[in-house]
């Protein structure tokens, strides 16, 4: 299992935009460098990406919760 960790302090968001679908459900597989949600810092967004593939992603973190660095985001097996 890999976690994908949180690079910066700040709000996770799982979809691009509120009115949009998220990047990735639970559930869902993931290729290396496919983003899986944006860090907000200051009014500014900040992509993060799965840094490996897997079969089934698992969201830790809550969509709109504040985060810190290096909280664990999401889990994939």
């Amino acid at each position: 299992m890999a976690q994908i960790l949180s690079h910066l302090p700040g709000t996770f968001y799982r979809s691009p935009a509120p009115d949009q679908p998220p990047y990735k459900a639970d559930g869902d597989s993931v290729a290396a460098g496919d983003v899986i949600g944006l860090i907000e810092v200051m009014k500014s967004f900040h992509e993060v990406k799965a840094e490996v593939a897997g079969t089934n992603i698992r969201f830790v973190a809550d969509n709109e919760e504040p985060v810190m660095a290096g909280a664990v985001l999401a889990e994939i097996d």
